[in-house]
């Protein structure tokens, strides 16, 4: 069967069976991190199928930031995502479960996985990316308006004079996990969208540090060069 016969019908059992009230974790997401892991494995020996099916069900099973079991949720994800290949894809390539369950449980930053085979880290990867960039940053802040989380310090933006916080200031999960994804990639093509993609981010703190300061048209060189970013 053609991939993309495959990617219909994961679609069409998504929307079916799949809620879509978590915007950050849609089947709009599922089709990006595809997206986004097409141009990764691009002339690579990975077996496409594997990402497909990874990065369509990759979340199938998702638990808020907050969660005390988050670290847990890609397991949980793959052993659904099996059983829901059984039962509703009897078709699917059993010898692909395996590689399928491997790169879904590897793919969470929580979860704390290294992903062993190339098809998990095109996954963990292209679903990183996801966080980074303009729609990341659409899809922090959307996610700490879920967690009623404050946008920022009004103080101390930056966390120069106290701990980082990221459970109470959005702003503090730049520092905390976003820059530091580029050096979590595992592939050569996804380091670097990931540094394009931190230009921008710490492009945008820059310009809010600024605003703060009552300085609205131009950005804050001094977090430009905290984070050594190049324009």
């Amino acid at each position: 069967m053609e991939l993309h016969e495959w990617e219909r019908r994961f679609k069409e059992y998504l929307e079916q069976h799949f809620p879509q009230d978590d915007k950050a974790h849609d089947l709009a997401h599922f089709s990006r991190v595809w997206h986004t892991a097409q141009k990764i494995m691009h002339l690579s020996a990975a077996d496409q199928l594997t990402v497909l099916t990874a990065c369509y069900f990759h979340d199938v099973v998702n638990l808020p930031k907050n969660h005390p079991d988050r670290h847990l949720a890609s397991r949980r994800a793959a052993k659904e995502t099996i059983r829901i290949l059984a039962q509703h894809f009897p078709d699917f390539p059993a010898s692909a479960y395996p590689g399928v369950g491997h790169a879904i449980e590897a793919h969470s930053f929580s979860a704390g996985i290294p992903p062993e085979t190339l098809e998990a880290k095109i996954v963990q990867d292209a679903d990183r990316l996801e966080s980074l960039g303009a729609i990341g940053l659409a899809r922090v802040f959307h996610v700490a308006g879920q967690l009623g989380r404050g946008l920022f310090h009004a103080e101390d933006p930056l966390a120069l004079h106290r701990p980082l916080d990221d459970a109470n200031y959005t702003f503090d999960h730049f520092q905390t996990k976003l820059l530091t994804l580029a050096d979590s990639m595992q592939t050569e093509m996804g380091r670097r969208m990931a540094a394009y993609n931190i230009d921008y981010l710490v492009t945008f703190m820059s310009k809010l540090c600024a605003e703060l300061k009552g300085e609205y048209y131009q950005l804050d060189e001094e977090t430009l060069a905290r984070f050594s970013v190049t324009r």
